[in-house]
């Protein structure tokens, strides 16, 4: 169609496109869900609201033996690069280059999907909203509907929306060879001798650890709740019962605290962690680090001067 086009649709067009992209993500979400609970037994179920960072650092890959502070350098580059292009076809392709890194680093597609279904939400309104509220302008191609003549979708909106919806998969799709090819006190360590301040490191590291010893102790005083009889309901009674719960658990937490950092102080803690690791550069690390920036740099050149 021509630019500054204004082409008229019948309303049922609408609400059937509504119709089929909405059964389309459900059908999608609930197949993934399916094929996610096949492929794990119910013995090895795992909270997945608080995903482990690190959960594949033991493998062995291009991303396991490449250089941590190389590869945070080279792949946040390359992820800042990509967020910088505009078109939907560059958004593709990183979401290509990803999930060519995601292979190569051998991690499992499915939890990958799992990060992406995360996300499925947002980018789904996002997809619906962008094109029915971007500013017109004088050369955009319009649909309008009949019988719903305030409804206008703009199709360089959906454009725009497919193009930065792309660009959050990519990278999202991205974290995964980034942070789960190496544990997590290494990529601290890394982000540490790359400049980050010690003790935004510090907090990181005791942050993450501690999220899942807290997740812990509410699993045990909600079973505790549960066992002596108490139900969830929608009255005065339950709020005062939740209101308790959380500053017991705040509580815990706070002392919690305490007896960690007299634990740590017991050990010689004075301000700084050890760190056991020693870094070794080899020219693969300068190549693949390379590869990855140059790549980012060649898509970008592309879709600002490639006529994507």
């Amino acid at each position: 169609m021509l630019d500054g086009q204004i082409v008229q649709l019948p309303a049922s067009i609408l609400f059937a496109a509504l119709a089929v992209l909405f059964l389309c993500w459900f059908f999608a979400c609930r197949a993934l869900r399916r094929l996610l609970s096949t492929a794990q037994p119910v013995a090895e179920e795992r909270d997945w609201s608080v995903p482990t960072i690190d959960a594949d650092f033991t493998g062995d890959s291009l991303f396991h033996r490449w250089d941590v502070r190389f590869k945070l350098v080279a792949l946040l580059g390359f992820a800042i690069l990509v967020v910088a292009t505009r078109s939907p076809w560059s958004a593709l392709l990183a979401c290509g280059f990803s999930l060519a890194a995601i292979a190569t680093a051998k991690l499992p597609f499915l939890r990958s999907l799992r990060r992406l279904m995360a996300i499925s939400g947002f980018v789904s309104m996002f997809l619906l909203l962008m094109p029915l509220t971007l500013a017109t302008r004088p050369d955009d191609t319009l649909l309008m509907f009949s019988d719903i003549d305030w409804l206008r979708f703009n199709l360089r909106g959906l454009g725009l929306a497919l193009s930065i919806a792309g660009k959050a998969c990519a990278v999202t799709l991205l974290m995964e060879p980034l942070l789960a090819t190496s544990s997590l006190p290494r990529t601290v360590e890394g982000l540490v001798k790359l400049g980050v301040p010690e003790k935004v490191a510090q907090m990181i590291l005791l942050s993450h650890r501690y999220i899942f010893v807290f997740l812990e102790e509410t699993k045990r005083m909600a079973t505790g709740m549960q066992v002596r009889g108490f139900q969830w309901r929608s009255n005065v009674t339950t709020l005062q019962v939740a209101g308790n719960f959380l500053g017991m658990l705040f509580v815990r937490s706070f002392e919690r605290t305490h007896r960690v950092y007299a634990a740590m102080q017991a050990r010689g803690y004075q301000g700084r962690f050890p760190a056991p690791f020693y870094f070794k550069v080899t020219t693969g690390d300068w190549l693949h680090a390379a590869f990855w920036l140059v790549t980012g740099v060649a898509l970008l050149c592309f879709d600002r001067f490639g006529g994507f």
